[in-house]
C-alpha cells in the first residue's frame, strides 16, 4: 500500500510502497470516477497538474490535515493499474484498507449546497444526496460498510454529516440493515441479504460486480478480467 503524505500548506507527495505491517493512521477517499482523474502515472511523471481530479486530492489533503492526519489514500493514483500483480493485490486488500482507515471521506461530486453550513432537512441537498450516483456504484458498497468513520461532503467541501447522523436516509436509499451500517460483523447477515445490497449497483467493468464483493463476504480470489460477469459471480459463490 502506498499513501499520499500531506504538508501543512495542503500540498502532498507520494510515499513509497509501505510494508503490510506498517501501522500508520490515514484518511481514505470514497468517490465516483470522473473523466479527469489523477492517475499513478500523473503523480510519478508530475504531469497534467491542471486535471479536475486534483481538486479531490486537495480536498482530501486539507481534510486530513484538519483531522490531524498526515497521510491519505485515493484509489485513482495510489494504485499502479498498469501492474496486474499490484492491481490484484489492491482488489483483494481494498476492504481491509477501508476498514483500517481512521476516516473515510465520501466526496459527492453531484451534491452541492446553496450557502455553506445550511443543513436544514428541507434543503435541496438532501434530495440530491438521495439521488447521488455514489449510491449506485458497486465499489462504494464496501466503502460505506468497511470503515468505522464515514463522513459525507458536498462538491464544495461542505460536510453534510456522517454515517451515524445520516443513518436513516442511507438505510432508505440502500435498504442495508441499520445494524450493518453501525458496524455489526457482516458475517452475521445472510449471504442472500448481502447479495441483495449489491443487486442494483453497477460497475464499469462487468467482472468488478463480483470482485467488489470480496470483502463483503471475507473471501479472496484473483481478478480475471475478460471472464465475464457471470463467470466471476460463479467463482465468487464457490469461494463463499
Amino acid at each position: 500500500m502506498r499513501l499520499l503524505e500531506c504538508s501543512p500548506d495542503g500540498s502532498f507527495t507520494r510515499t513509497e510502497d509501505l510494508p503490510a505491517n506498517e501501522d500508520l493512521e490515514y484518511a481514505i477517499l470514497s468517490h465516483t470516477w470522473g473523466p479527469e482523474e489523477v492517475t499513478f502515472k500523473d503523480l510519478v511523471d508530475g504531469t497534467d497538474g491542471d486535471k479536475a481530479g486534483y481538486d479531490k486530492l486537495r480536498f482530501c489533503a486539507n481534510r486530513a490535515i484538519h483531522d490531524g492526519l498526515r497521510y491519505f489514500w485515493v484509489d485513482t493514483c495510489c494504485i499502479d493499474k498498469s501492474n496486474q500483480v499490484e492491481l490484484n493485490e489492491a482488489i483483494i486488500s481494498m476492504f481491509r484498507w477501508y476498514r483500517k482507515a481512521a476516516r473515510c471521506y465520501v466526496y459527492l461530486s453531484d451534491v452541492s449546497i446553496a450557502g455553506c453550513g445550511r443543513r436544514e432537512p428541507s434543503e435541496p441537498w438532501e434530495r440530491a444526496f438521495r439521488d447521488s450516483r455514489w449510491f449506485t456504484r458497486g465499489w462504494t458498497l464496501q466503502e460505506l460498510l468497511a470503515p468505522a468513520s464515514v463522513e459525507f461532503f458536498a462538491r464544495g467541501g461542505q460536510r453534510l454529516g456522517d454515517k451515524k447522523s445520516l443513518e436513516q436516509p442511507i438505510h432508505e436509499i440502500t435498504r442495508i440493515a441499520t445494524a450493518a451500517l453501525r458496524g455489526t460483523d457482516l458475517s452475521q447477515f445472510d449471504v442472500d441479504e448481502r447479495f441483495e445490497w449489491a443487486k442494483s449497483r453497477e460497475t464499469t467493468r462487468e467482472e468488478d460486480w463480483a470482485y467488489c464483493l470480496l470483502g463483503i463476504f471475507s473471501v479472496s480470489m484473483p481478478a480475471l478480467y475478460g471472464e465475464g460477469k457471470q463467470n466471476a459471480i460463479r467463482r465468487l459463490k464457490r469461494e463463499i
